[in-house]
C-alpha cells in the first residue's frame, strides 16, 4: 500500500508555531477583559443630610457612580430592584452611618462597599479620640440586605456555574448540528435539549449543590432557555454555513461573548463599551437573568429575556435560511440536469 508522504519539516514546525499563536489567541481573549477592568462607574445608592452626602461625595473613591435616595427604605428598594449594588446612608453626628449591601448581586461590590464601611469607622474614631471620647464605641454597621445562600455562603458557585451553562450550550449546538440532519429535526432537538437540560442542570445547580435558591420551575426555565440561546446559534450558523459554522459559532461563543459576560465582576468594570456589550450577549444576559430569578425578585427582568429569546429566534431564521438556499440550489441542479 502507498504510504502517505511525511509533513515537510518547515510545515510541521509552522503548525507547531501556529498552534501556539492559537493558543495565545484564547489566553488573551479570556484575560484581556479581567486584565483592562478597573472599579468604576459602580452605582451605589447615597442617602442623608445634602451637607453631609455632598462632603463625603467630595472625597469618595472615584469607582462610584452615587444614585440619591430618599432614604434608607428607598435605598433599600434600589439594591432589591438591581439599581444599585448597595448604599450607604449618612447621618448628623452623633448618629453613625451604615452601609448596605447585596452579596448576592456581587462579591467585589461588597467587598469595596466594606471597604467604604471600614474606612468610616476610622475617621470617626479618630474624630472621637480627638475630642477626648472613647473610639472602642464607634461602629459602623454593615446590613446585607440580599445575602447569597446559605448553600453558597461565599459566591462561589453562582460565578462558577456561569461557564459550565456557555460550555453546555456549545455542546449541545455542536453535537446536534453533526449528528441530527434536517433542519425540523434539528429544531425538535434543540427543543429536547433545552427542556432537559434545563430540569437536568437546575436538579444539580439547586436541588443537590444548593447553589440556586428560589423556583425550581424559573431555575429550570431561565437555564433551558439560555442553553437554547446559544445551542440554537450555533446550529443556525452551521446550516447557513456548513462546518465552519460550527467554529464560527464556537469562536463568537467562547472567545467574544464568554469573556464579555462578567460572570465574576460588575459589567460596570470592563473597558467602554464592551461590559454594556456584553451584556446583549447570551452568557451576559443569563448570569444577570440566573442572579435576579434566584436572589431579586423584585427586580425588572425583561431585557435578560428579550436578549435570550432574540439569540434563539436568531439562530432559527439561520437555521431555515441554510434550509431553504439548499433546497432552491438543488432545485436548480435538477432542473439543469433535465
Amino acid at each position: 500500500m502507498p504510504t502517505k508522504p511525511h509533513t515537510k519539516w518547515p510545515v510541521a514546525a509552522l503548525f507547531g508555531v501556529l498552534g501556539s499563536l492559537a493558543v495565545c489567541l484564547v489566553v488573551l481573549a479570556f484575560l484581556w477583559p479581567t486584565k483592562t477592568a478597573e472599579p468604576k462607574n459602580l452605582p451605589v445608592g447615597i442617602s442623608g443630610p445634602a451637607a453631609v452626602v455632598a462632603a463625603f461625595e467630595a472625597h469618595a473613591p472615584d469607582a462610584f457612580d452615587f444614585v440619591g435616595a430618599a432614604d434608607r427604605n428607598d435605598a433599600i428598594e434600589q439594591i432589591r430592584t438591581r439599581e444599585t449594588y448597595g448604599a450607604i446612608i449618612l447621618a448628623d453626628a452623633p448618629r453613625l452611618p451604615e452601609v448596605l449591601t447585596a452579596p448576592a448581586g456581587s462579591a467585589v461590590a461588597t467587598q469595596m462597599l466594606t471597604g467604604v464601611a471600614t474606612g468610616l469607622q476610622a475617621q470617626l474614631a479618630q474624630q472621637i479620640t480627638a475630642a477626648g471620647g472613647s473610639a472602642s464605641a464607634v461602629v459602623v454597621p454593615v446590613t446585607a440586605v440580599v445575602p447569597l445562600g446559605d448553600g453558597d455562603a461565599a459566591g462561589s458557585g453562582l460565578a462558577a456555574a456561569a461557564f459550565p451553562l456557555v460550555m453546555g450550550g456549545m455542546i449541545g449546538g455542536i453535537v446536534i448540528s453533526l449528528l441530527v440532519v434536517g433542519v425540523i429535526r434539528r429544531l425538535v432537538a434543540l427543543a429536547g435539549f433545552a427542556v432537559s437540560a434545563g430540569i437536568l442542570l437546575t436538579l444539580v445547580l439547586q436541588t443537590w449543590f444548593e447553589y440556586l435558591p428560589g423556583s425550581f420551575a424559573l431555575t429550570a426555565l431561565v437555564i433551558g432557555v439560555s442553553v437554547l440561546a446559544t445551542s440554537a446559534f450555533i446550529v443556525g450558523c452551521t446550516s447557513l454555513l456548513g462546518p465552519r459554522g460550527v467554529g464560527l459559532g464556537a469562536i463568537v461563543t467562547m472567545l467574544v461573548a464568554n469573556p464579555l459576560s462578567a460572570a465574576a465582576i460588575p459589567w460596570q468594570f470592563l473597558a467602554a463599551p464592551w461590559g454594556a456589550v456584553g451584556q446583549y450577549m447570551v452568557p451576559g444576559a443569563s448570569n444577570a437573568l440566573i442572579r435576579s430569578t434566584s436572589y431579586f425578585p423584585d427586580a425588572d427582568t425583561a431585557r435578560q429575556w428579550w436578549v435570550l429569546v432574540a439569540w434563539t429566534v436568531f439562530g432559527v431564521v439561520l437555521a431555515l435560511a441554510g434550509h431553504y438556499r439548499d433546497r432552491a440550489t438543488m432545485r436548480v441542479a435538477a432542473t439543469t440536469l433535465e
